[in-house]
């Protein structure tokens, strides 16, 4: 199986106002990723609105993806779903489309037991032949993944990596001390990447990255080659991306920081809101100074 490590932005969703995917807006953004040295792709992660998009929304999406990387890069597509049986429906779609690996989030609106919890992960994994990397944020999801159901889905051999949102580091170390090398651990943007990578992550899945793709993938390689004076240095100076976005919608701002660097991604799906021209310019502003 591949192997998934370094710097994976979670890729906008380009729409038209009638919501069309902007296929050649996001090929020409995956492209110029690619070319800015990130590791892979994540198309409909939390900065991708898989929320707010219907199924053929989500499938142009990430087929729009597999095409603009070609190979070059693997692309770990987002599945989430309230139901099981829409989840592997998608996993299993989505791994014929070409995906190289899955993001398994799981959306809910009654409450889980944790046996509910581990069953919607495991069938995913169940449903296809590419690794998966669950995916869990206490922020915005209903149920939590607790310690005990990450180390026995940790157990599953295509479930091989977890991106864990919680914004408590120490929880992530618990992970890696209780799952080994059978769970590797990716940083979001929530946590700060260089911490995670000392204590043993293998990198980032974020939307910040889509913004600033070279100096994460900088940062990623000061951070593998044990550079910390000068990874804490650069990490300080790209915290300021997410000091900002915590004021506001997060899609909203990745949009219109590519906005201002040139991609045609237009605004947050409704009832989401663009920024504002105050919070337009509060954007435009950190991206200078970390440019």
């Amino acid at each position: 199986m591949t192997e998934f490590r370094g710097v994976f932005p979670y890729l906008v969703s380009p729409l038209e106002s009638d919501g069309r995917v902007r296929g050649e807006v996001l090929g020409r953004l995956c492209d110029d990723l690619v070319k800015a040295g990130v590791h892979g792709l994540t198309p409909l992660g939390s900065t991708g609105e898989f929320a707010y998009l219907g199924a053929a929304q989500r499938t142009a999406v990430v087929q729009a993806t597999i095409e603009a990387a070609a190979g070059r890069v693997p692309v770990v597509a987002g599945v989430a779903s309230t139901s099981t049986a829409d989840a592997v429906a998608q996993a299993r779609a989505y791994q014929k489309h070409g995906a190289d690996g899955i993001l398994a989030i799981l959306e809910a609106y009654f409450p889980l037991k944790d046996a509910q919890i581990e069953s919607y992960f495991r069938a995913i994994a169940d449903a296809v032949d590419i690794p998966v990397v669950i995916y869990t944020n206490p922020q915005f999801q209903r149920s939590d993944l607790t310690l005990d159901v990450i180390a026995r889905l940790a157990e599953h051999p295509r479930i091989r990596y977890i991106k864990d949102a919680s914004t408590n580091t120490g929880r992530l170390l618990s992970i890696m001390n209780r799952c080994g090398d059978s769970l590797r651990v990716f940083s979001a943007s929530a946590h700060i990447p260089a911490a995670v990578m000392l204590i043993g992550g293998v990198g980032w899945m974020a939307g910040p990255a889509c913004i600033a793709p070279r100096q994460s993938v900088r940062l990623y390689e000061l951070c593998k080659a044990q550079r910390w004076d000068e990874a804490l240095t650069l990490q300080r100076k790209l915290w300021r991306v997410n000091e900002a976005f915590a004021k506001f919608n997060l899609a909203a701002c990745i949009k219109a920081g590519l906005a201002l660097q040139g991609y045609d991604v237009g605004d947050p799906v409704p009832p989401q809101a663009a920024l504002t021209a105050e919070e337009r310019k509060a954007v435009e502003k950190v991206l200078a100074e970390i440019a």
